[in-house]
């Protein structure tokens, strides 16, 4: 699994449209929602989390549309000959999500640290980059399910529609104050807004809430729920 690991990261590290849709994007967004007209360090620190969150959740959806390309060109077939067993594939592209997630959040940290003078103690910054990273596995099952199950132009459709989706009534881009009552209440039940409060609370000096990992943890059920009954339901019709 190690091999099949390496091989797959290569293949999305090497990937013109990851490098600009999962990192560059986010970084861009980040620095000019930051530097229209006057902003203080409060903003600029929240949405720095907000942006790299959502540069972490689109790598993470990411995976799904590998899955999705492999199952067309018969490369998913391939794996269900070898020793591999189906749990070490959902892992290895599991593992595959979570570490490419990385250089997106890696990416928006720096822009806010050497860009716009995000000041952090040293253990903030590393207790965020971490958080950001675990608190992503959801949304690499989330991919994985659409992948196993959706074909991949319409892997491609529902990835995006999820990520713009779940940044928006997250509070992503924009504060979640600036909504309306009812859909702040929503918001405080997505996955995406307790996954970037994960790393806002780190940013103010104080641990996670219980309520944002409680959410996550049931996020996290449902999507993995999703990604292995998506991998079956691939197995007729692969």
């Amino acid at each position: 699994m190690r091999d099949y690991l390496r091989l797959e990261v290569r293949r999305t590290l090497r990937d013109p449209g990851f490098v600009i849709g999962g990192v560059a994007m986010p970084v861009m967004m980040y620095l000019l929602f930051t530097n229209l007209g006057a902003q203080d360090g409060g903003w600029r620190t929240a949405s720095m989390v907000g942006l790299a969150a959502y540069g972490a959740v689109g790598s993470a959806l990411n995976t799904g549309g590998g899955v999705a390309e492999d199952r067309a060109i018969g490369w998913l077939r391939q794996l269900r000959v070898t020793p591999m067993t189906p749990r070490e594939v959902v892992t290895g592209r599991t593992l595959t999500g979570s570490v490419t997630v990385l250089p997106a959040i890696v990416a928006v940290l720096a822009a806010g640290g050497l860009v716009n003078g995000v000041r952090l103690a040293a253990w903030q910054w590393v207790a965020l980059a971490v958080l950001l990273w675990l608190g992503s596995i959801p949304f690499t099952l989330l991919g994985l399910g659409n992948g196993y199950r959706l074909t991949g132009q319409t892997t491609g459709v529902a990835n995006m529609v999820c990520n713009l989706g779940f940044a928006v009534v997250g509070g992503l881009w924009f504060p979640v104050a600036l909504f309306p009552g009812w859909l702040r209440a929503l918001s405080a039940w997505t996955p995406t807004n307790r996954f970037a409060q994960l790393g806002t609370s780190v940013a103010d000096g104080h641990a996670p809430p219980p309520g944002a990992l409680f959410v996550l943890a049931a996020w996290l059920v449902v999507f993995g729920s999703y990604a292995v009954l998506s991998y079956r339901r691939s197995g007729r019709t692969v």
